[in-house]
């Protein structure tokens, strides 16, 4: 497939243009946060890719350059309303200790999660691998079969699935099943400790442990600290009722405000709160975050109202979406409500790794790594149907995927491919154009 080349300045103000509409707010209300955030994304094209999902949902829903702009093969009635990711790229995957105790390598950060056409993730996370094969000098060819090796794997999972296979066959990724980067991350996971989490961002003070000083964190002044203590008790109500086995783990211990907190969510305020936790030992304390949520940038291209008005506000919806897209999900998580935002609230995890493509070099252990990708995906999308215990989505996805990939299967792979390279280019252009417009002081309000 030719990659139409665009106008720079043209394609500069359609860049300028999406950014207003997505961060225009938040970027008025703090632009230091977005200065940083967009000098992240200045550091590389895939950089760049990873903080604006809403210009490439712009570029899916409004040029006929990526594929039909509304449908499209594989997608129907059913597929077109799944629970999606909404920012899958090769970055958004790595560990957490599920709710059963056992430390899972999987999808994460689902702060873009809706529901939408599933081949919107697959297409996310191909573009994202041509990225990736680009900047380690893979060869177009070498891309191409890394794109194919993760349609096939997600295509070899969906069908287990939809077919009723064991679950023994097709297990998730865990300290005895995983290999090589992933188990890895496990490993590197399984090292980590509560104790040395708290030694990182608390001190003990007249015998009892509280929020250091710096870091990050912010002290807050009383009106501020009564506000978040109020939303903490509703997001207690939104917790379920398994969770709140022993009262005492909520008591409230400390809080603070944070800044400096990930490239997605520049300037958006959050704080953290220092629990009680599961005993009254002090090493067993817990960090929770209270983030307000965002709106995912696929909601601006879905309009069925259905969907619109099913979530309360953003951080029930950011909420619903994890529970239904990761099995057995972080029994911390819940939502509240600060001043009229929705706010999402999860543990500040010890266990968290990412998976790092940095020393990932050698061709076999990325295809190995791209394939586990493929079924990783495919777990996610399996685990959002009927039995989530959400009415929005009433069917078995993973079914209703391998019936549209059935009717077509020869062409699932080159789809992918081919929106792999010309995103890829397209998203390369765009870093540089983006790049100009920063250093020339061209992004209003910076």
């Amino acid at each position: 497939m030719s990659f139409p080349q665009l106008k720079d300045e043209h394609r500069g103000e359609e860049i300028l243009a999406v950014f207003d509409t997505a961060f225009g707010e938040l970027l008025a209300a703090d632009p230091a946060a977005f200065r940083v955030k967009f000098r992240k994304m200045a550091a590389s094209a895939f950089a760049f890719y990873r903080g604006t999902a809403g210009l490439f949902y712009h570029d899916l829903t409004v040029s006929d350059q990526f594929g039909p702009k509304r449908g499209g093969p594989y997608l129907d009635e059913r597929t077109s309303r799944v629970w999606i990711h909404g920012d899958l790229h090769a970055e958004n995957f790595g560990t957490y200790m599920d709710a059963n105790g056992r430390l899972i390598f999987n999808v994460n950060d689902f702060d873009e999660a809706y529901v939408g056409p599933f081949t919107w993730d697959l297409k996310r996370l191909a573009a994202s691998i041509a990225l990736i094969g680009y900047a380690k000098a893979l060869g177009d060819e070498q891309i191409s079969e890394l794109v194919t090796i993760y349609a096939v794997a997600y295509r070899e999972r969906i069908h287990a699935l939809a077919t009723g296979a064991k679950s023994d066959e097709v297990p998730p990724f865990t300290l005895d099943t995983a290999h090589g980067p992933l188990l890895d991350a496990l490993r590197d996971a399984r090292s980590l400790t509560r104790f040395g989490l708290l030694e990182s961002m608390t001190e003990i003070r007249d015998f009892e442990r509280r929020f250091a000083p710096g870091g990050g964190s912010v002290e807050l002044d009383a009106a501020t600290r009564y506000k978040v203590l109020a939303a903490f008790d509703g997001y207690l109500e939104t917790l379920p009722d398994s969770s709140l086995t022993r009262p005492d783990s909520y008591r409230v211990k400390d809080v603070v405000g944070r800044r400096g907190i990930g490239i997605g969510s520049a300037g958006l305020p959050s704080y953290n709160i220092l629990l009680e936790g599961h005993s009254d030992a002090l090493e067993n304390d817990v960090v929770i975050y209270i983030k307000q949520a965002q709106t995912p940038a696929v909601s601006r291209h879905i309009t069925d109202p259905a969907i619109r008005g099913y979530f309360q506000h953003e951080g029930h919806r950011t909420v619903i979406s994890q529970r239904a897209l990761q099995a057995h999900a972080d029994p911390w998580l819940g939502w509240t409500e600060l001043d009229g935002a929705g706010q999402l609230v999860a543990e500040v995890s010890p266990y968290a790794v990412d998976l790092d493509w940095g020393d990932i070099d050698d061709p076999e252990e990325i295809a190995q790594v791209v394939a586990d990708l493929g079924r990783a995906t495919a777990t996610m999308h399996s685990a959002a149907d009927d039995q989530s215990g959400e009415s929005l989505v009433p069917f078995s996805t993973e079914r209703a995927i391998d019936a549209a990939l059935a009717a077509d299967e020869e062409g699932f792979a080159p789809l992918l491919v081919d929106f792999a390279h010309t995103y890829g280019a397209r998203a390369r252009a765009d870093h540089q154009t983006f790049v100009d417009l920063f250093r020339n002081g061209r992004i209003p309000g910076l």
